[in-house]
């Protein structure tokens, strides 16, 4: 086969990785200490990159996380504070213990590289007036990169490529290396999330998202974890299903800021969101979710003793609100978050 195999979602490439990766393993090895397995040159291609996320029991899937991160991202941000309140591990890899490095792909794409315009704005004003190139490149890895000794945070990507094709953009993502388990969930979530937020900025459909990977590899620590999240797969039936809706067309970097703007008062115990006042707030319901999973977090974060609201859990979309019941189930009201 001389193209990648085509999944309809990502759960079902992230299954047949997974499994790829514990029982066909080209190498065992442990660069810096960390044993994994490994296969060279892994590549994948998701038919409705919408379909972004998991719905499997054993691999507790934190929707929240990948929200804010995506939006990270979209936000040119790199600092450490907004990522490590979802993700404290996170600060390990700063060197300064402020700021992130090669993982702040985001900076990088959506930050005028000197004055001017960005890469994400340059490619996307080429793809408007030149629709069938093979320009539209956005790289992240920079070789100054390899300069820095004992460099804890080199980028994993080395580009994001967008193609439009019979009106129609598609997304090639280009990584160095991926854990497989762990990286390749939060990797796929924002970059298909991104390609989706070029799409509506230019009033196009959705294509498909291709995944190409150096090194592919899964820790040796999480391998029966691995196992337990396929067999759960293999037993269920029938496999679990929640439509995931349209980005708006409205969306814009506005859009991002004014999230962010919530997102930061919630994180910081500012105040909080009921879903009333999240309605009023005028973002279209699909944004409504995502504010309504900042408040989840906040309520579990800050008032620790007591179960996650159900009007807030009730507002949730069903595939959201199963998600978070798997993540938290000691945070639930009753077990009806995570039937």
């Amino acid at each position: 086969m001389l193209t990648p195999p085509v999944y309809p979602d990502f759960e079902h490439a992230y299954l047949d990785v997974l499994g790829h990766l514990v029982d066909g393993s080209e190498y065992r090895n442990a660069p810096r200490g960390n044993a994994a397995r490994e296969r060279i040159g892994l590549s994948f291609q998701i038919a409705d990159p919408r379909a972004r996320l998991p719905y499997l029991a054993e691999r507790k899937v934190n929707p929240v996380w990948h929200f804010a991160e995506a939006l990270w991202y979209l936000a040119g941000r790199n600092d450490v504070e907004m990522l490590a309140y979802y993700a404290p591990h996170v600060r390990q890899f700063s060197r300064d213990g402020r700021t992130m490095g090669g993982s702040a792909y985001g900076s990088r794409m959506f930050n005028p590289a000197t004055v001017g315009t960005s890469p994400f704005d340059r490619v996307l004003e080429l793809l408007r007036t030149e629709q069938d190139s093979k320009r539209g490149l956005l790289p992240i890895f920079t070789a100054d990169e390899l300069a820095v000794a004992d460099n804890p945070d080199m980028s994993c990507v080395v580009a994001l490529h967008l193609l439009v094709r019979e009106g129609r953009l598609h997304m090639v993502c280009y990584m160095r290396a991926n854990d497989c388990d762990r990286g390749l969930l939060s990797d796929t979530f924002s970059f298909t999330m991104i390609q989706e937020f070029a799409a509506v900025q230019l009033g196009l459909e959705l294509g498909t998202y291709t995944h190409h990977i150096g090194s592919a590899h899964v820790g040796e620590r999480d391998v029966p974890r691995i196992r337990r999240v396929i067999s759960e797969a293999e037993l269920r039936t029938p496999r679990r299903r929640f439509p995931f809706p349209k980005m708006p067309t409205g969306t814009s970097f506005s859009t991002v800021s004014e999230l962010l703007v919530h997102e930061e008062r919630l994180r910081t115990g500012q105040g909080r969101l009921t879903p009333v006042e999240i309605v009023t707030l005028g973002f279209d319901p699909y944004w409504q979710q995502v504010l309504l999973l900042f408040e989840v977090h906040r309520q579990i974060r800050h008032c620790p003793a007591d179960p996650v609201e159900e009007s807030v859990l009730g507002a949730l979309d069903p595939g959201l609100r199963w998600l978070v019941g798997h993540r938290w189930p000691k945070r639930m009201p009753d077990t009806g978050a995570r039937s």
